[in-house]
């Protein structure tokens, strides 16, 4: 026979476990303006199971992260004596509203029927809510004074960090990790919508790509359960909506538009989240639909920053492109001099095929951790067969890496930028190399003499001309580009007010890859060979 347990025995397992606390205890205010119980939707349930250390959340609007960490952080000052826990949000009235919030939780918690559960108060004003159990809850704003720097937090939760001010975001992570409490269940939560290409959104795209990454990437798209039980008001008027407009009926397959279908034979979107998407876009505009409700990370993104090349080619090719090669594939087949690099700076797609021709792209960098070094090659039906990056190498090592890599795929075609570092690469290439295959610009000298030069000279007339060139390659698919960071670096790159292109705002935010790659197009556009293969 089950032996059953003792009011104080229940509250044990209650006080022991978030999700059976929140049900029990904490109350909000839902959709409908009623005040109810606490119920983790299924997205919520999912990240309190998932959590880990480090935790970067992208996801659409209103699914409900921000009250989950409010909640979690009450239910933990409650639990853990002696800690401390912030929130930090992008503007002083959103940090008002989110410490009314988190108060009017703590107010609703069930002090009188519990009288000892719960700690009491000591401290209780604009920014900061002090318990009598040494725990206590600050509230922070972005741009307002450092709350972090000599603190320790058991949790720090970074709302819509996206929207800080891009120049402070990388200095509040580097200020949050070191403030993060030494313990197993300490943790930083980092939450937001897209908003441009930024901190935030590097973070993210890395750690959602990259396995390795210390952030554990949590992505919660429009078609996650949460949002038909939280708008279920708005799904009822897009059914009712969409019937009115088709004679009384429901959705069906028929009626879907081809990117609908791409939803709901991919995603395994419903009908009824197909209803609530075509009237939103009705209302409002697919654009702001894909920003505020995306299917994707790369479609979040993609929504708040305009590219020169074509985001939506770029988002289809990411799907697509194939890992490099794996060390131990090609590492005996190199050059000595190219093994330390692969699959750290060097990546190999494509092994040389006999007699095939290349071409390749350089930018030279100097070495001294700004700017990359970059090369990419092609063979002579457009593929990429490899790319290298790095911004630690100084130049005449970069020449030698230049020199490997090229006679390693067939002598290929090289076009390197003749800027302030490509010129010594160049002399190097050609005197301490004997690197023959190299291409070679009409220019005119002083007298009005026609001559060949090494290299590609960029300037404000031909810059957009090469740009332009790679755009039309690679949109209509006459070159494949497999280098993850390469399609990254396009989808930032723009022109600005001046007319002049680059990568967008950002110290991070590198174009050494596109000028490679639109170098590498210059030297297919020749398509000349100055030595037999």
């Amino acid at each position: 026979m089950t032996k059953r347990l003792t009011k104080e025995q229940k509250l044990q397992i209650i006080m022991n476990d978030f999700k059976l606390f929140a049900k029990n205890f904490i109350k909000i205010v839902d959709n409908n303006g009623d005040t109810v119980p606490f119920i983790l939707n299924a997205e919520q349930s999912q990240f309190i199971d998932e959590m880990s250390k480090y935790n970067i959340i992208l996801k659409g609007r209103q699914i409900g992260f921000t009250t989950l960490s409010l909640a979690y952080m009450l239910y933990s000052a409650c639990t853990k004596p002696d800690t401390n826990y912030i929130i930090m949000t992008h503007h002083a009235s959103v940090s008002k509203s989110l410490f009314v919030k988190l108060k009017k939780m703590y107010k609703n918690l069930p002090h009188d029927k519990y009288p000892n559960l719960f700690p009491k108060t000591l401290l209780n004003n604009r920014d900061e809510l002090y318990l009598d159990n040494g725990s206590r809850i600050i509230i922070a704003t972005a741009n307002g004074e450092d709350s972090i720097s000599g603190n320790t937090f058991q949790m720090i939760h970074l709302s819509e960090m996206a929207k800080y001010p891009a120049d402070v975001q990388e200095e509040i992570i580097a200020t949050c990790i070191p403030a993060l409490a030494k313990n197993e269940s300490s943790a930083i939560i980092i939450e937001s919508t897209a908003y441009g290409y930024n901190t935030y959104q590097e973070m993210f795209m890395k750690a959602y790509r990259d396995k390795e990454s210390v952030w554990k990437a949590h992505f919660y798209s429009w078609l996650a359960k949460a949002y038909e039980k939280q708008f279920k008001h708005t799904f009822d008027e897009a059914e009712a909506w969409f019937r009115a407009n088709n004679n009384g009926r429901r959705m069906t397959y028929e009626d879907l538009e081809p990117d609908e279908r791409i939803l709901r034979d991919k995603y395994g979107a419903t009908y009824r989240q197909l209803m609530f998407r075509r009237y939103y876009i009705a209302t409002n505009s697919l654009e702001k639909f894909n920003r505020e409700f995306p299917t994707t990370p790369d479609i979040a993104f993609a929504e708040s920053n305009k590219s020169i090349f074509d985001t939506a080619k770029i988002i289809e090719r990411l799907h697509y492109v194939i890992p490099p090669l794996e060390t131990k594939d090609v590492y005996d087949m190199l050059p000595d001099i190219l093994k330390p690099y692969i699959n750290k700076n060097l990546f190999i797609f494509h092994l040389p095929k006999p007699k095939v021709r290349h071409f390749a792209g350089v930018d030279v960098a100097s070495g001294q951790g700004g700017d990359y070094s970059t090369m990419s090659i092609f063979d002579a039906d457009g593929q990429q067969v490899a790319s290298f990056y790095a911004n630690d190498i100084p130049v005449y090592k970069f020449a030698e890496i230049v020199d490997a890599l090229g006679k390693f795929y067939n002598y290929a075609f090289i076009c390197v930028e003749r800027n302030s570092y490509g010129l010594p690469l160049l002399e190097r290439l050609r005197k301490d190399y004997g690197y023959l295959n190299l291409l070679k610009q009409k220019v005119f000298d002083q007298r009005g003499k026609q001559k060949m030069q090494l290299g590609f000279q960029t300037t404000n007339v031909t810059k957009p001309i090469i740009i332009n060139d790679m755009k039309e390659m690679f949109e209509l698919s006459m070159i494949n580009i497999e280098c993850v960071r390469t399609l990254e670096e396009m989808k930032i790159y723009q022109e600005d007010a001046k007319g002049r292109t680059n990568a967008k705002k950002g110290a991070k935010n590198h174009d050494d890859l596109v000028i490679a790659v639109a170098m590498a197009v210059q030297a297919m556009k020749q398509g000349k060979y100055y030595v037999d293969i």
